[in-house]
């Protein structure tokens, strides 16, 4: 990453500052779309911190998921869950893209306009960098992570993750997204499998918990009495890498829209562009993408207000998720929570489909609801009212 000075102002076209998914998309979109503009990307790490992004092909329209494909570090043909009292192989493609793959993409497409600077102030017409530069541009898009707001009540997916480097060939074909049989803790809890060579794979533990803290040192051990257990002979820990997704309960998404600061182009986790359920960002930040591409001539104040207009929709489209949320939350005991999870993985799989892409059909979520729900009824009905507790920050 370049270390080159900076005048003030800068020539950019458009800055865009942190250096996550969103705007790395943003960068290459641009720069695939509108190879005239100057981009500048503001990051204060040389390198990211370790992340896996995944989506599955339905995620996308088929024209994305073609064009995205050669870019992923890996593509599978299908994936597996398992649960107490079921297991299933389904056949929707999956794939992964790695924070190491998409930087190195960037900073191709970049070259010196891929900056380590962190940002102080940023402002519709500018950035205050905490190494005392300040650049300017037309348009200036915030992608630096959520923030904190008492407008919007969470719960969280947690995991931390362990990329490990066998003695021999483990013969996975294909990812295990959530591996349930495991002791339940902490919530629902499951372990993540993602095979990336034939000696090497990535396994989680992920749990969907009330509190985003992680046991950093217990849940490494759990993960290694889980490949042990696997019959996995482990050479060495080649990474790891960990987070919190929020996961919505409820919220005032106006009200959000409406906090100091928000006038600046917001994207990824600061503009709320992600799955309720799952926290997975990568399908809306190929959607922001292309949004951003086509409307990045107005500046910053009216795309600013684009995206609002694209946040707001998506929330109001995606309440049946936040619902299922607060079943999953409110109504289940967190050991039981498993089971509505392992009741939605016995649905037909293009429902299973429909719904993490975002598109269910009204017969989709009828199917979801239908029959003896597998929390208790009372809780059950209690959940479909948002929750009047006080709310959870981001």
């Amino acid at each position: 990453m370049s270390e080159r000075p900076v005048q003030s102002p800068s020539k950019h076209d458009v800055l865009l500052v942190g250096g996550g998914l969103a705007n790395g998309l943003i960068a290459l979109e641009l720069r695939r779309r509108r190879p005239e503009l100057r981009i500048g990307l503001l990051d204060p790490d040389a390198e990211p911190e370790p992340h896996t992004w995944c989506l599955f092909a339905t995620d996308a329209a088929p024209p994305v998921w073609e064009t995205l494909r050669p870019m992923l570090d890996h593509v599978w043909a299908g994936y597996d869950v398992a649960f107490p009292g079921h297991a299933r192989a389904l056949t929707t493609p999956y794939g992964c893209l790695t924070s190491r793959t998409l930087r190195a993409a960037v900073r191709d497409a970049l070259g010196p306009d891929l900056l380590r600077r962190r940002a102080r102030l940023v402002s519709p017409e500018g950035v205050v960098c905490e190494e005392g530069d300040t650049f300017a541009a037309p348009l200036i898009i915030d992608g630096r992570g959520a923030t904190p707001s008492p407008h919007v009540d969470i719960a969280y997916q947690k995991f931390l993750g362990l990329e490990l480097q066998l003695k021999r060939i483990h013969g996975l074909t294909r990812p295990t997204v959530m591996d349930a049989t495991v002791r339940q803790a902490d919530g629902f809890r499951f372990i993540y499998v993602l095979p990336l060579g034939p000696d090497r794979v990535l396994v989680e533990d992920t749990r969907y918990s009330d509190g985003g803290e992680i046991d950093r040192l217990q849940l490494e051990s759990e993960l290694l009495r889980y490949a042990r257990g696997a019959g996995w002979a482990i050479a060495d820990v080649v990474g790891r890498e960990r987070g919190a997704l929020p996961v919505v309960l409820a919220g005032d998404v106006e009200a959000y829209w409406d906090e100091p600061g928000r006038h600046v182009p917001q994207v990824g986790m600061r503009g709320l562009f992600f799955h309720p359920v799952t926290g997975y960002s990568f399908p809306d930040a190929l959607q922001v993408a292309e949004l951003v591409a086509r409307n990045a001539h107005l500046g910053s104040r009216p795309l600013a207000r684009v995206l609002r207009d694209r946040s707001i929709a998506l929330w109001r489209q995606r309440g049946f998720h936040r619902l299922l949320n607060r079943m999953l939350f409110t109504a289940a005991e967190p050991d039981q929570r498993y089971r509505v999870l392992e009741r939605f993985y016995r649905l037909p799989q293009p429902l299973i489909e429909r719904f993490y892409a975002g598109r269910s059909t009204v017969a989709d979520k009828a199917r979801v609801l239908a029959g003896k729900p597998p929390v208790p009824v009372l809780r059950a009905l209690k959940a479909v009212a948002p929750p009047r507790r006080t709310p959870v920050v981001a």
